[in-house]
C-alpha cells in the first residue's frame, strides 16, 4: 500500500482525539478536579482538537462510585457541567467497555446527551457483545467506533473475522489498539494495511491508539497515519495507564493542518500536567513497562512494581519471563 501524504502536506481526513481523561484517569482513579477538566476542555477547543474523551461510562452496579472519581462514569449531566451546550467545533466522546457498561440504561438518546461519539472497547472474543453495544448506540443517534484491544495477543484469523463482522455493522470507525505497547512500526504498517482493506471495502475509517512501553507510541501513530489511518489518539504529556500514550504535543507538532495550534497544549501541560506530576501522579516510560512491552504482556505486573517502588529490575525481569500467561 502506498504511503498516504507526506511530511509537508496535511490530510483533511485526519482527526485528533484527546484521551487524557479516559486513559489518564487509569493513573489516578479518575480523581481530576473540575478546574483541570475545564482547562483541558478549553485547551482542546483552542488547539483545534477534533474530539475529547471525557472518560468511561462504567456501570455503578459493578464499580463503587466511592472508590473512583466521577469521570469513571462520565455521566451526561457531569459532562454538561463542564461544556454547557458545547457550542464549539470540538466533539465529545465516551468509552464503553464490553461487560462493564449498562449501556441500555446508562447511554441515553443522543438528543438528550452532550456526547457525540461512543467508543466501544472489546477483545476479539467478546465481539458479539460489542456489536450489540454498537447497534444500540447507533440507533440512539451516536457516532460509534470499535476499539479492538490487545491485538498483539490475538490470532490474525480472529482479527480478520472480527474486522469482517465490524465491516457489516453500522460502526463508523475501527481502532487499532496496541494495548501492551509491544508493537513496532513495521508491524503497525502491516496491521494498518490489514485494517485499511476493511475500511476501503466497507466505507469505515480506521483509528490508532498506542501505548509507550517501548517509546514507540508516537512513532507507531505516525506510521499508521502514513498508511491511511485517520483518527489518532493522544494525551497531554502522554498521560495514560502505565507507560502512557502518544503525546499530544508531539502529534500536533507533526501534523501540518493549520487547524491545529500547539501553543494551548504547551500552556496546558505547563499549568496543569506538570503540577499533577509534582503532586506525585506517575506515568511514562520506565524499565518495568519496557519489559512487559518487550514480552508482549499486560502491564499490570509492571504497574504493581512501579507502585511498590521496585528498582530490582533484573529480579522483576526474571519473575515475568517465567510467567505462563
Amino acid at each position: 500500500m502506498a504511503q498516504k501524504g507526506d511530511l509537508l502536506s496535511f490530510r483533511p481526513d485526519i482527526k485528533v482525539l484527546d484521551a487524557t481523561i479516559r486513559d489518564g484517569g487509569l493513573v489516578n482513579d479518575f480523581y481530576f478536579t473540575d478546574e483541570f477538566i475545564r482547562n483541558l476542555y478549553l485547551a482542546n477547543v483552542k488547539a483545534g482538537v477534533d474530539y475529547m474523551e471525557f472518560g468511561y461510562r462504567a456501570d455503578k452496579e459493578m464499580f463503587d462510585a466511592n472508590k473512583f472519581g466521577k469521570w469513571k462514569f462520565a455521566e451526561d449531566d457531569t459532562i454538561r457541567e463542564i461544556v454547557g451546550d458545547n457550542n464549539t467545533d470540538l466533539k465529545i466522546s465516551i468509552m464503553a467497555d464490553v461487560g462493564r457498561c449498562n449501556y441500555k440504561q446508562d447511554i441515553h438518546d443522543r438528543a438528550d446527551s452532550p456526547v457525540d461519539l461512543v467508543r466501544v472497547a472489546t477483545y476479539v472474543n467478546t465481539m458479539p457483545a460489542a456489536l450489540d453495544m454498537i447497534e444500540d448506540a447507533h440507533k440512539k443517534g451516536y457516532e460509534t467506533t470499535c476499539n479492538i484491544m490487545a491485538i498483539s495477543n490475538a490470532k490474525e484469523s480472529d482479527i480478520n473475522t472480527a474486522l469482517e463482522m465490524l465491516g457489516n455493522s453500522p460502526v463508523d470507525g475501527i481502532y487499532i489498539v496496541d494495548s501492551f505497547g509491544s508493537l513496532f512500526p513495521e508491524q503497525i504498517r502491516k496491521i494498518s494495511e490489514q485494517y485499511m482493506e476493511i475500511a476501503d471495502k466497507y466505507g469505515k475509517y480506521i483509528g490508532m491508539h498506542a501505548h509507550n512501553n517501548q517509546q514507540l507510541a508516537f512513532a507507531n501513530t505516525i506510521e499508521s497515519c502514513a498508511q491511511g489511518v485517520s483518527y489518532l489518539d493522544a494525551t497531554m504529556g502522554g498521560m495514560g495507564r502505565g507507560a502512557g500514550n502518544c503525546q499530544m504535543e508531539l502529534l500536533l507538532g507533526f501534523l501540518k493542518n493549520p487547524q491545529y495550534n500547539l501553543f494551548p497544549i504547551i500552556k496546558f501541560i505547563e499549568e496543569n500536567i506538570e503540577p499533577l506530576k509534582a503532586a506525585g501522579v506517575e506515568w511514562g516510560f520506565a524499565i518495568p513497562y519496557l519489559l512487559t512491552g518487550h514480552l508482549n504482556q499486560h502491564p499490570r505486573t509492571a504497574i504493581a512494581a512501579m507502585k511498590a517502588g521496585r528498582k530490582d529490575y533484573t529480579e522483576f525481569y526474571r519473575e515475568i519471563i517465567d510467567r505462563d500467561d
